[in-house]
């Protein structure tokens, strides 16, 4: 597993209608719960019953683990560069 080297964007990205967690692998990812919890996080395993990686807490990345069952919908939108 590999976590991220750096802090998750500054913005907070539109919630999209649908969206599928394995499609954002080892991306910057928002994450919206079904009760109301909304985070980034760098999803790096996807399986049936849980998605691992890592959760900005404000500081810095730590592990977590969530059911997928109560995702409501996660969007990584394209990180803008500077070139």
């Amino acid at each position: 597993m590999r976590q991220p080297q750096s802090p998750p964007p500054a913005f907070i990205p539109p919630k999209p209608e649908a969206s599928y967690v394995v499609d954002c692998l080892y991306e910057y990812t928002y994450v919206w719960l079904l009760n109301g919890d909304n985070f980034w996080f760098y999803p790096t395993r996807v399986e049936y019953g849980e998605v691992s990686g890592y959760r900005w807490n404000g500081v810095f990345w730590m592990f977590y683990g969530i059911d997928p069952r109560i995702i409501d919908v996660v969007a990584c939108p394209p990180i803008p560069t500077l070139y």
